[in-house]
């Protein structure tokens, strides 16, 4: 079925005939976006962006290590890994945006994301959606308070882990003992000190241990995801190996290792320390290059979803009179700026019934069921 079947359309009770067909959405024209791009323009358009940042990438490394000064050259095979993380998640991101509905989305988002006019109807709009979309992810705990837990302690172990580790790894951050032989360190960005701290106490614990604490959240959390995928049926069914499995697999394999690194440093005095450190480098660096083309690549989307978010937010408070009702049932359904969005990429996509976006959930339901009646199973009871 390629259009709403408008034989099942109510009529009024005086038997007038049904409401026109709709026109184009409101604000919306057939040029709407660019014309979609061939395969291969798209892909040479990623290789280009992705060249690009990996380049920029590779200068903010050498200068900010002070022309190299400050890298330590043990830590070269996880900035060459970071180098093809940049390259990955600016090629897979321009592919993506390329998409029609990603397309849209995303500059939708960027207008609301950079509108003046919006900070200054909602100022508090877009710090309250950071926080609670991207931060907490609170609509994850409409599903589950475990789910969303768990989901808590890998977001925020990655997040310590990623704000340690890529910063020190390209020689930003460095550690220097402020005295010959006392207890004191420095820790420096850029060259710059600041911070001053005392190695033995609690600050300089934490200072010392910061990847440890992260290890520990991510075990935690990626267990719990384990298990379930190993327990729940409906996650069963329908997981992937390379795609649900290999990323939790990773996380534990990773943060295990790590762990093992301190034990061994404290407990064994260095035994098996370079085998630790081997397989450790080896899990961070497969990871590293998996994120752009696995499942976790949502954590690049997720930021333009947050504009999205912020587009219907406004929407709604600047067209509270404009909001479309449904054409069946009369239901409010959105804002007129948000369905004509969805008409759009509708069309963007070629579909033939963007004018189902004006109709209700239930009443698609209802005229899906209608015609299916009316012209598949004819005299059905």
């Amino acid at each position: 079925m390629t259009e709403p079947p408008q034989t099942a359309e109510p009529t009024s009770a005086s038997g007038s005939a049904p409401a026109p067909a709709p026109g184009p959405a409101p604000g919306a024209t057939a040029a709407d976006g660019p014309a979609p791009r061939t395969p291969a323009a798209v892909r040479r358009r990623a290789a280009l962006a992705g060249a690009a940042v990996s380049a920029l990438l590779i200068l903010a490394i050498v200068f900010g290590s002070r022309l190299l000064r400050d890298f330590d050259s043990a830590l070269l095979p996880y900035a060459v890994a970071t180098v093809f993380l940049a390259f990955g998640v600016a090629y897979r991101y321009t592919v993506w945006i390329s998409a029609p509905g990603a397309r849209r989305l995303f500059r939708q988002g960027r207008r609301s994301f950079f509108s003046a006019a919006n900070f200054r109807k909602a100022p508090t709009a877009l710090p309250k959606m950071i926080a609670t979309y991207l931060g907490f992810q609170k609509f994850l705990g409409a599903r589950s308070h475990a789910r969303w837990a768990a989901h808590q302690l890998i977001f925020w172990g990655c997040l310590l882990a990623a704000a340690i580790t890529f910063p020190l790894t390209w020689g930003w951050f460095t550690f220097t003992s402020a005295t010959g032989s006392g207890p004191g360190y420095e820790m420096r960005i850029w060259g710059f000190k600041v911070l001053g701290f005392n190695g033995l106490d609690a600050v300089g614990w934490l200072m010392f241990h910061g990847l440890d604490i992260a290890a520990v959240l991510v075990i935690a959390g990626a267990a719990y995801f384990l298990r379930r995928r190993m327990k729940d049926r409906g996650a069963i069914t329908g997981q992937r190996f390379a795609y649900d499995l290999v990323p939790l697999i990773a996380l534990v394999v990773i943060s295990v290792t790590g762990l093992l690194l301190t034990f061994s440093s404290i407990f064994l005095h260095g035994g098996g320390y370079e085998f630790l450190a081997v397989l450790h480098m080896v899990s961070v660096v497969f990871t590293l290059i998996y994120i752009p083309f696995g499942k976790f690549f949502h954590i690049v989307q997720r930021p333009a979803a947050v504009g999205m978010q912020l587009f219907k937010y406004t929407s709604r408070r600047e067209d509270e009179a404009e909001v479309l009702a449904c054409r069946r049932c009369q239901e409010p359904i959105d804002t007129a700026p948000y369905v004509a969005n969805l008409r759009g990429t509708m069309r963007d996509l070629d579909l033939g019934f963007d004018e189902w976006a004006e109709y209700c959930p239930r009443c698609k339901r209802v005229l899906r069921g209608t015609a299916y009646l009316d012209h598949v199973k004819k005299g059905f009871k």
